[in-house]
């Protein structure tokens, strides 16, 4: 999908992009900025191309493919395109703040998605290591959790009673 060519929003290209999934059960859809290549009247003009945008629309389609997300939950009508300062997953965790924070040690894999900073593998590297052990800060390190972004929506502490 060409994207910045024409006005649609955030929003709308993800809702194409999940029914493509869904109807066609395709593999991948590609975005591309907008570049314009030659000076038309009848073509778009703009200064700079939308690359960023390009990529958050990359990392939301992640976010669909293999997190569980829908598009209706990264967007809505009030907020239709990405926040250019935040990645798609953060914005969306800063917004719904009422499921934080994550008890690493009791959350399961669809929770622990959610969280930024946590991929598939990482998640699933914690589901596995705390059959073991109750995980701490370190111990999250050591599997690869990108701790800077994934603290402020976590914990490390099960509650016993």
């Amino acid at each position: 999908m060409m994207i910045g060519a024409s006005p649609e929003s955030d929003l709308k290209i993800l809702r194409l992009s999940e029914g493509l999934y869904k109807k066609y059960d395709l593999k991948r859809v590609y975005y591309s900025a907008y570049v314009s290549v030659n000076q038309d009247s009848n073509l778009p003009s703009l200064e700079t191309p939308p690359l960023l945008r390009e990529n958050r629309l990359y990392q939301a389609d992640w976010l669909l493919r293999f997190y569980g997300f829908k598009a209706e939950e990264l967007l809505d009508e009030t907020h239709p395109n990405f926040n250019h300062l935040l990645d798609p997953k953060c914005e969306w965790a800063l917004r719904h703040l009422e499921n934080f924070p994550v008890e690493i040690n009791t959350a399961d894999f669809y929770t622990l998605l959610r969280v930024p900073g946590i991929g598939v593998t990482s998640a699933k590297r914690i589901i596995r290591a705390r059959r073991n052990f109750d995980l701490n800060f370190e111990n999250l390190k050591g599997l690869g959790i990108v701790l800077k972004r994934a603290i402020y929506f976590i914990t490390c502490k099960r509650n016993i009673l």
